[in-house]
């Protein structure tokens, strides 16, 4: 029988498989409203087998929008559409996750198919990000404006009602993106924060907003649904965030009542040179798993179905996220039952007879 395939238990939620589909952002959005592309894009995934399917990274403020077709969660005019999507999500098996989001000094840039670098100029409709400190993430980005205490408290309540609106909304699953050289990871690494007061300079200041942030959602959101926390092991670059740390954030984020560390690396630093292999990743997940005794997922130049399964065999990590490969391929979960021998995963009963070349032809299959 599959790992890869066995139903797996977070607290009282139970996922059909160890597959997730990874946030991927769509830049597709409307004054942050999700509409028919993510429907269909996510719906698809839940088809295809996958047991736990995310959002992409959702804003919890409008300035805290990579581009500004980003979805966001600030309003609650922003629920009822997402509503329809995690409904279809549920009616395939599947749950539900979402990711909040602030993009901190890497916000207000043009969507990536525009060949644009940089940030989005105001007068073109972008606006001035704002981070830890005053430092651009690199000569095309607009340097950010340094953010008060009194708008780091703001910006842990918007954590807060949006993940209060998450569960309105009907997700199962919230993850909180401190990684990707996003804000809460610009807060975390010493290449982009450079405060003085209690937020910057010594490592408990500087994990001292991602763990305000977890300890506040984990207040709101139900003890029964498990809350994930995504990381970036490492910056990759020397005197950035590294691997030490991670493991010692891990267990302060345990300690917390987080469930899951999602561990990913790299983001913070634009001149980074990542080695960039199949599964590069694992290994910061494995290290986390075993070093802060939690569950971690992992994600990465996973494409294979033996590759997948034997990364939870082999304990590195408890969970596989993928994300280019079920672009290239939505129902990769149900393929992965065929080629790992199993009979765990079943096809939905609208494609049951295309997928089994033993069946015979129906009338109706003529008229296709």
């Amino acid at each position: 029988m599959s790992l890869l395939l066995e139903p797996y238990t977070l607290r009282q939620l139970t996922l059909l498989n160890r597959i997730a589909v990874s946030p991927m952002c769509q830049y597709s959005s409307v004054d942050g409203l999700a509409n028919d592309w993510h429907l269909v894009h996510l719906g698809s995934r839940a088809v295809g087998g996958a047991g736990l399917v995310f959002s992409e990274a959702v804003a919890v403020t409008p300035d805290g929008r990579i581009t500004a077709q980003d979805l966001g969660l600030w309003s609650d005019e922003q629920i009822e559409p997402l509503q329809r999507i995690t409904r279809f999500i549920r009616a395939q098996g599947a749950a539900a996750g979402i990711q909040l989001a602030h993009a901190g000094r890497k916000a207000s840039t043009h969507r990536p198919w525009l060949g644009k670098q940089g940030s989005v100029k105001v007068e073109d409709g972008g606006w001035v990000p704002v981070g830890p400190s005053p430092i651009a993430f690199d000569p095309q980005h607009t340097a950010p404006t340094q953010l008060d205490e009194a708008c780091i408290n703001d910006l842990i309540q918007a954590f807060v009602d949006a993940a209060r609106r998450a569960l309105e909304a009907g997700f199962s699953v919230v993850e909180i993106h401190a990684a990707h050289g996003y804000l809460l990871h610009q807060f975390l690494s010493p290449l982009s924060n450079q405060r003085r007061d209690q937020y910057g300079g010594s490592f408990e200041n500087r994990i001292r907003l991602v763990l305000q942030v977890t300890k506040a959602v984990r207040e709101v959101w139900p003890e029964e649904l498990p809350l994930f926390v995504r990381v970036s092991a490492t910056d990759w670059v020397e005197d950035g965030w590294n691997p030490d740390e991670t493991v010692e954030l891990a267990c302060r984020l345990k300690a917390l009542g987080v469930d899951l560390i999602d561990v990913s690396s790299g983001g913070t630093a634009a001149n980074a040179e990542i080695p960039v292999g199949p599964g590069y990743q694992t290994r910061f997940a494995e290290r986390v798993r075993k070093e802060a005794g939690i569950a971690t997922g992992t994600v990465g130049m996973i494409t294979e179905p033996a590759q997948a399964e034997h990364i939870l065999r082999t304990g590195q990590a408890d969970l596989i996220l993928l994300a280019r490969e079920l672009l290239r391929d939505p129902y990769w979960p149900l393929h992965a039952d065929d080629d790992l021998g199993g009979k765990q995963a079943t096809w939905p009963a609208q494609y049951q007879r295309a997928t089994h070349r033993d069946q015979p032809i129906h009338e109706s299959d003529l008229r296709d």
